[in-house]
């Protein structure tokens, strides 16, 4: 039977894998983009995170089966905070009731690698508040100090801890609703494509990201994971942080910090 699965970011890059590869075996994917989507939305903004999710859960009947979040930007920038991060969790729990509704609910987080790097704590902690002003705020300060680049491995480090708590917080894995999250390595995207034109920043993303396995990934290999994480098979898994990095985690962090 098709199940509802709602994509954001689904216009390109993982999300548009993961949609093709959703709608191949059957199932109804309600796609939300900024534009072009089956639901055009900012999710940079509350009300944008608000009508986008009503808007899913409409076009659902009210039941969505599964929420695969895909949108974000590697754009440094504030945006990384408001979409990454905000985009993800207030759009997730707005349609945390939907999910309930379904017989066999899931959701996965898209996260990246970059969550296990320097990050700044200001912005992580105030993002697990819920307090996107102050997120701002500080979000505002590194890029006035030059620090931009950081918000973006803060904004997937807050995404990955979000998840874990919520992952067995009341009204998730009561409702039997698993959450992961899937931290994929350099992948083959419209979003990374500027860096493997630099010789000098391809040389830096690859010695901050070795990936020994298969080199670097296709949106198709990270959509691949994801695919059994929203399956039906999937009954217990919840509350990981999934690397689909060819080696990297392992490689960065060592045998023993797992």
């Amino acid at each position: 039977m098709p199940r509802n699965v709602v994509v954001t970011g689904s216009g390109s890059g993982i999300g548009a894998a993961l949609t093709a590869l959703l709608r191949a075996r059957g199932d109804r994917v309600i796609g939300v983009d900024l534009r072009g989507g089956d639901v055009d939305a900012d999710l940079s903004t509350p009300e944008g995170r608000a009508t986008a999710a009503a808007a899913a859960r409409d076009a659902a009947g009210g039941v969505v089966d599964a929420v695969v979040t895909c949108a974000g930007t590697s754009v440094p920038g504030t945006a990384m905070v408001t979409v990454n991060y905000f985009g993800t969790t207030e759009f997730l729990t707005a349609l945390r009731p939907a999910l309930a509704a379904a017989e066999r609910p899931r959701a996965v987080v898209i996260g990246s690698i970059s969550g296990t790097q320097p990050s700044d704590p200001d912005v992580v902690a105030a993002c697990l508040a819920d307090d996107e002003a102050t997120a701002l705020a500080h979000a505002e300060r590194a890029v006035a100090d030059g620090r931009a680049r950081q918000l973006y491995p803060s904004s997937k480090a807050a995404l990955a801890q979000w998840a874990r708590r919520t992952a067995v917080a009341e009204g998730w894995a009561d409702a039997g609703i698993p959450v992961n999250v899937v931290a994929p390595g350099i992948v083959l995207t419209p979003m990374s494509a500027g860096i493997f034109d630099d010789p000098e920043m391809k040389k830096v993303m690859d010695t901050a990201v070795p990936m020994p396995l298969n080199g670097y990934l296709r949106p198709e290999d990270v959509a691949a994971a994801v695919l059994f994480l929203v399956s039906e098979e999937n009954s217990h898994i919840t509350g990981q942080v999934v690397y689909v990095d060819g080696g990297a985690e392992a490689t960065l962090r060592g045998p023993s910090d797992f």
